[in-house]
């Protein structure tokens, strides 16, 4: 942080930004985060916010929260975040119990939620800007599914981009319908041709430790329950090619599934699966306790190892962030013994942390390429 000390008249001319802090010619040129080079070879990027309360920012993932600071007695809060390079990443302003978007960044991720993204980040062709106050197109086909196995009612969004094709199985539906607009991702990925037309379903968690964790309920719920309403919706859907995209405790459902499931899933795109995952990794009883600091590759690893099951049917791309370095162990792992397992893989790794923001393209990209198309690199 620069102290108050500094040029008034012009504090922020390095990241573009005219005359003093808190003035109206301030404010007239004020956007969203901006980058400048970082003498170890990364960015700091200034953040800047308009208000009368103290408030921090808050990153998914990739860092803790980092305070804001009020330029003398104007209502101009700053923060200059050294970050490295290849970064996107999702971030809210935290004031006391609330969180917003960004207000001055026109790219958000839902209500509440903001991306920033480092000037040599990748392109994310497909992904339209939405600004937090922009509401989300939704799918018009609506399957209400009362499920006996899993217990609840839910509601499954179905969408043919392209008009329709193989299945593409979101798990975390809604965050891929209220958060991210895949919906109008896949529909641009379909018609530049990159894209075979798809049939997307997006599955909703109602509890996602109990639902995405390896246990068959899910998988015998999909297949005994949710996919025949989706032959019956009348959408066109190819059910022999479907294709399973999870992230973080999705993608390890969705490798699950491969596992126990082949005649069902043999196709897959997983970003940043939870791999470091055993039945006794999370311990309600000690929050403190590491997740991560189990045995590496987890439960997926031990069963490979010790099961050798022949995946020689499986398709399965994944990715996971390149900053994501806690996790890079559990998932080189379980890459690793998946493709000596007969698996046809394809790894990648995206400019992110453990994030949707930086998911999105990784989830274009491996669903393409499990359905045997040649996705652009990125």
């Amino acid at each position: 942080m620069r102290p108050v000390t500094a040029d008034m008249e012009n504090a922020f001319a390095e990241f573009g930004m005219p005359g003093k802090p808190g003035t109206d010619e301030f404010w007239a040129a004020a956007g969203a985060p901006a980058s400048v080079p970082a003498d170890d070879g990364g960015w700091m990027t200034l953040f800047l916010r308009r208000g009368a309360e103290a408030a921090s920012i808050g990153f998914e993932s990739w860092s803790d929260s980092v305070p804001l600071r009020r330029w003398g007695d104007t209502d101009c809060w700053y923060a200059e975040v050294r970050m490295p390079a290849r970064l996107r990443v999702t971030y809210q302003f935290l004031v006391g119990d609330a969180a917003y978007a960004d207000p001055l960044n026109p790219v958000g991720a839902g209500a509440d939620r903001s991306i920033a993204a480092t000037p040599d980040a990748p392109a994310q062709p497909h992904w339209p800007v939405i600004g937090a106050a922009d509401v989300l197109p939704l799918p018009r086909t609506r399957i209400r599914w009362a499920s006996e196995r899993l217990g609840g009612r839910r509601t499954v969004r179905v969408h043919p981009a392209g008009g329709g094709g193989p299945v593409v199985l979101l798990l975390d539906g809604d965050d891929w319908l209220y958060l991210h607009p895949a919906m109008t991702a896949f529909d641009s990925a379909v018609a530049s041709g990159e894209l075979p037309p798809v049939t997307l379903v997006f599955l909703p968690a109602k509890d996602r430790a109990a639902e995405f964790t390896c246990r068959p309920e899910l998988w015998e719920a999909v297949r005994d329950e949710l996919l025949p309403l989706v032959r019956d919706s009348g959408v066109p859907a190819d059910l022999d090619r479907l294709v399973v995209a999870g992230q973080s405790l999705g993608g390890l459902s969705a490798m699950y599934a491969a596992l126990e499931f082949p005649d069902l899933v043999s196709r897959v795109a997983c970003q940043s699966g939870s791999f470091w995952w055993t039945p006794a990794a999370i311990d309600p009883a000690d929050p403190s306790a590491d997740p991560l600091g189990g045995p590496v590759g987890g439960a997926v690893a031990a069963r490979l190892r010790e099961q050798r099951p022949d995946l020689s049917g499986l398709r399965i791309a994944f990715d996971v962030g390149e900053h994501e370095k806690r996790m890079l162990p559990h998932c080189e792992l379980a890459e690793a013994l998946t493709e000596q397992a007969g698996a046809t893989v394809r790894i990648s790794r995206s400019a992110s942390g453990h994030d949707r923001a930086g998911w999105r393209h990784a989830l274009l990209r491996g669903v393409a390429w499990a359905l045997g198309a040649q996705p652009g690199a990125g």
